[in-house]
């Protein structure tokens, strides 16, 4: 039988949080954290509701995982986002020491990467998974502003 739990399939539940940012009027950008196969974090951006420039939806996921598992390190752990991790994210996604990160569309301008921010040497990184449709939704969401 066919593995369903994919990078992709993931993806999808990462894209429909950022989807809620969308709607919200946030930055749409959403992220899932997996253990498991299991989902056991789901959030999207919040800096405009909390008033809160850390409310990222990468930054709202760790919490999450971390209480839902009972404790700081998120080994094991795959995090989901339809956006490459800002530096802030990447930073405290180093100390969480994520097993893996998988992100959609590239920051080029504030991404980890662009800005030479590093991640945990055992964290595995995959980008491009659902890229255009992420980047789609962030296009959509800056051409809604002008």
């Amino acid at each position: 039988m066919e593995n369903i739990f994919t990078d992709t399939f993931f993806m999808k539940k990462a894209l429909q949080e950022a989807e809620v940012a969308f709607e919200k009027g946030e930055i749409p950008v959403g992220a899932v954290i997996v253990i498991d196969n299991k989902v056991i974090a789901r959030t999207h951006n919040l800096t405009e509701l909390l008033n809160d420039v850390t409310a990222h939806a990468e930054m709202q996921a760790i919490t999450s995982a971390a209480n839902f598992i009972g404790g700081k390190y998120l080994k094991d752990c795959t995090l989901y986002v339809t956006l490459e991790p800002c530096q802030m994210c990447a930073g405290a996604l180093y100390w969480s020491q994520i097993s893996k990160i998988v992100f959609g569309a590239s920051d080029e301008n504030r991404g980890f990467q662009k800005m030479g921010t590093q991640l945990h040497p055992k964290t595995q990184v995959v980008s491009g998974v659902l890229e255009k449709e992420c980047a789609d939704l962030m296009i959509a969401f800056f051409k809604s502003r002008r």
